[in-house]
């Protein structure tokens, strides 16, 4: 495993003049962060776990191999949906306008990998004008050509149903039925799927399918076999889940992270992963 400078260890001082901070840092599941923001642009790759950030109307949820981006000065707040490393990485705003405007999930490029890597390694205090800042430099262009993915998800904005959003996506394989989640909330099953619909725009089925993907590429990650994946998804057979997995990324499971991420086709930009079917 490569070295981490004990310097990114430790929360960062925002006001320092290099362009890009590094912090590492080990994160529990189910903690996170209420709404904040930052002077400065952040990159968080998910080294392993992962993290749901919620900016800008929307939850953005991250597996190992992935990070999210959040503007400077953008309100968000963060979820640890397992036990998580984080690689944050601080950009100075002044130097953000070539990169994503808008929040949103990037994939981590091998060379994007190896540049983090290599950043962490060293101490905050880099030479701007030498090797280091060349570095930077590469990773800041990998950033603003990077193509944004489809790992998204509308939550609901009352408590009673971001609390049930938010159950389903720690455990999006449980068997609890329409009824039962509606008899927690003291809420008919009708009732449950007019209002979730209205606040997300996707009924519940829906929106279940999409945290089982999530699920899956966090698991695929870690290099779980298919079959674990299948069980803790709910799937009875390993086969329903790949039949899912392709139609929706249209690889399978076992070639998803190995490829590179592929233009988008015309259909699929009409219904991405987090549209509602029905």
């Amino acid at each position: 495993m490569s070295a981490i400078h004990p310097d990114v260890l430790t929360p960062p001082n925002l006001d320092s003049p290099y362009r890009v901070i590094a912090y590492v840092s080990d994160l529990s599941r189910g903690g996170g962060l209420p709404p904040h923001s930052h002077p400065r642009a952040q990159l968080l790759a998910v080294t392993s776990g992962s993290i749901a950030v919620t900016a800008e109307g929307s939850t953005f949820v991250a597996p190992p191999e992935r990070a999210v981006w959040v503007p400077a000065n953008i309100v968000h707040e963060t979820r640890h949906l397992a036990s998580t490393r984080l690689r944050t990485l601080y950009v100075a705003a002044d130097v953000t306008q070539k990169l994503p405007s808008r929040s949103t999930v990037l994939p981590v490029t091998p060379l994007m990998r190896e540049l983090i890597t290599a950043i962490v390694a060293r101490p905050r205090a880099y030479e701007e004008d030498g090797a280091d800042g060349r570095l930077v430099t590469v990773l800041l262009d990998q950033v603003a050509t990077s193509r944004a993915l489809a790992l998204s998800l509308p939550f609901p904005k009352s408590q009673p149903l971001l609390s049930l959003a938010y159950r389903i996506l720690d455990v999006p394989g449980s068997s609890e039925t329409l009824t039962e989640h509606a008899r927690s909330l003291r809420m008919s099953p009708r009732t449950l799927e007019r209002q979730f619909k209205l606040e997300t725009g996707l009924s519940l089925r829906s929106f279940r399918r999409q945290a089982k993907l999530l699920k899956a590429l966090e698991l695929l990650s870690a290099g779980t076999p298919i079959s674990k994946i299948s069980d803790v998804l709910g799937f009875g057979e390993p086969s329903a889940f790949i039949a899912m997995f392709k139609t929706a990324h249209g690889v399978t499971p076992g070639r998803y992270l190995n490829q590179a991420p592929a233009p988008r086709t015309r259909a699929a930009q009409a219904a991405p992963l987090s549209a509602d079917p029905r």
